[in-house]
């Protein structure tokens, strides 16, 4: 009897797409103002994680309009849109994130986000500096295209608008795609395969970067307290610096990826992004806080990396009679894009960007949590560009920044692509 991995490769292996063309490229080219339209008013009004009320609302909406059957408040905020072919075939999920981010916009556009929020104790903007906006738009449209071709549909498409991509701050609680799939996203009918994208501000527009295996990586927080002995800044020998211990376990955190890890097999990053102590320039507080994010692209290294945090920490402060309290928190897996479907899938995301436009990419130190999908079903994941044309990538600002900027010319590449995806995947059945 053949594994089912065995068979799902061989399933793919019959199957040659390299003589397809662009699968309704008149209707993609008549809705792309449509779809920079969805893009700006996603954009002038972002929503946190969880939070993205009126972004679900405008997408249900357009769903419903389109006939498809809609489930709303999945994880909180998301929607699932399942548009039926007339014929019998597989289920395909397409998948976009919908949530801003707690950045204050600098670019100057017309839909410049003037959004304020009250998050983590600070007044801040909110900004899709990540661009969900466009992953939304995109599938808004890709939706669209499908629906007016649903009598050449052999199968089914599930639409998944998925919030808080970016987390949620101090839940404590799964959210997301972890929370979605918990909810059973991937269910009745029961998904078979799932294709998603990420606009990349840094890669020319309309361009697509792939990857086969590792594609993102795993993320973890650490937290760390570090525990002394208060006392005068005039007499520090009576007590015991716990902000002269953390920076000692900073440096030895330091040490982990350049001598613990093998990067001739996998790279990592261990990286500090705060710290808190003390109050006064006079007092040597008792206790000293950071924390920081851990990026590895395998479980062995995932736990080697884990391990030298919690003996590095301990064991420096042990030294100076301090007490280090180590909490690690694991977050998304690695995200990791079925070889055989990518290597078969590759000739759908050629003929939408066009094959010299098409390369593939290495792994990146970013995470995403797409990667609940793709541990469930083969998955592809990958790049679309949305660099300014005549820009480099070092001229531009990236992800997660509040002079992020995209340029919109791409987006129909990514229509096209996800009814590439979509159509040449039904076929293999």
């Amino acid at each position: 009897m053949f594994n089912k991995t065995y068979l799902f490769i061989l399933m793919l292996s019959c199957v040659d797409l390299s003589g397809q063309s662009n699968y309704f490229e008149n209707d993609i080219n008549a809705i792309e103002s449509k779809v920079i339209e969805w893009r700006r008013d996603f954009h002038q009004h972002p929503e946190l994680g969880n939070q993205e009320f009126r972004t679900s609302e405008i997408i249900a909406k357009h769903l419903e309009s389109l006939g498809f059957e809609v489930q709303k408040n999945v994880a909180y905020t998301g929607v699932v849109g399942i548009l039926k072919g007339d014929k019998p075939g597989p289920v395909i999920a397409l998948r976009a994130d919908m949530d801003g981010l707690p950045v204050t916009e600098r670019v100057n556009i017309p839909f410049k986000s003037e959004v304020k929020v009250e998050y983590a104790e600070q007044t801040t903007g909110v900004m899709h500096a990540c661009g969900h906006d466009s992953h939304m738009a995109i599938l808004m449209g890709a939706a669209e295209v499908l629906a007016k071709h649903k009598n050449e549909l052999a199968g089914t498409v599930k639409f998944i608008f998925q919030p808080a991509e970016e987390g949620v701050f101090g839940d404590g609680k799964a959210f997301g795609a972890d929370l979605m799939v918990q909810e059973g996203v991937l269910k009745n009918p029961d998904v078979d395969v799932a294709f998603g994208l990420h606009i990349n501000s840094q890669t020319p527009a309309g361009h697509i970067k792939y990857k086969a295996g590792p594609i993102m990586a795993a993320v973890d927080q650490f937290y760390i307290t570090v525990k002394g002995k208060q006392t005068h800044g005039a007499y520090p020998w009576s007590g015991i610096d716990p902000i002269l211990v953390s920076s000692q376990i900073i440096i030895g955190l330091n040490t982990i990826v350049s001598r613990s890890v093998n990067l001739i097999e996998n790279p990592a990053v261990v990286s500090v992004g705060a710290i808190n102590a003390g109050n006064r320039h006079n007092i040597i507080p008792e206790e000293a806080k950071f924390l920081g994010t851990i990026r590895t692209f395998d479980l062995e290294q995932r736990a080697l990396v884990h391990g030298r945090i919690k003996e590095i920490a301990e064991n420096i402060a042990k030294s100076a009679g301090a007490v280090a309290e180590v909490t690690i928190e694991n977050g998304y897996p690695v995200a990791f894009n079925n070889v055989a479907l990518t290597e078969k899938m590759l000739p759908s995301l050629q003929r939408a960007a066009g094959e010299a436009n098409t390369t593939e990419r290495n792994a990146v130190m970013g995470a995403e949590d797409f990667s609940y999908f793709a541990r469930e079903v083969p998955g592809l994941f990958f790049f679309l560009g949305g660099m300014e044309k005549g820009k480099m990538p070092n001229e531009v600002a990236p992800h997660h920044t509040p002079d992020f900027y995209i340029d919109e010319s791409g987006f129909k590449v990514g229509v096209q692509a996800f009814c590439n995806l979509v159509m040449d995947y039904m076929k293999m059945e």
